[in-house]
């Protein structure tokens, strides 16, 4: 249903980096480079993340509340995920843990651009 999503960033060339690098072992590429704005996954007509500087000139602000959630398979990849982006420079927002019992394992940080992602497995 979601075709992709897009956030604001100040650095392009730091922003693919970071989720090309992030999610390397799951095939990320950018699929479509224009400049001001990059979208990163693996193929066209996939879900797909878009980097941009935004389209008035302004300061790229993540929004409060807003994240965006990446599923994986398993509690190992959110560990292996979240340890990955802390370690390409986003901050910890909620390391690995069962968030609810047999039900949902998350983890959540803060891109270099202050913009929230969690990485979760249902189960």
């Amino acid at each position: 249903m979601i075709g992709y999503t897009t956030i604001g960033v100040s650095d392009m060339e730091r922003a693919k980096t970071f989720y090309t690098d992030l999610f390397e072992t799951q095939g990320a590429k950018v699929v479509i480079d224009m400049g001001r704005i990059a979208f990163l996954g693996t193929k066209r007509g996939e879900p797909m993340l878009a980097v941009c500087e935004p389209y008035n000139k302004e300061a790229p602000a993540p929004g409060n509340g807003n994240m965006i959630a990446f599923p994986v398979s398993t509690k190992e990849e959110v560990d292996t995920l979240h340890a990955r982006a802390i370690a390409l420079g986003a901050t910890n927002d909620g390391a690995p843990g069962q968030r609810i019992p047999d039900r949902f394992y998350g983890a959540y940080a803060h891109d270099p651009d202050g913009n929230k992602i969690c990485f979760f497995v249902f189960g």
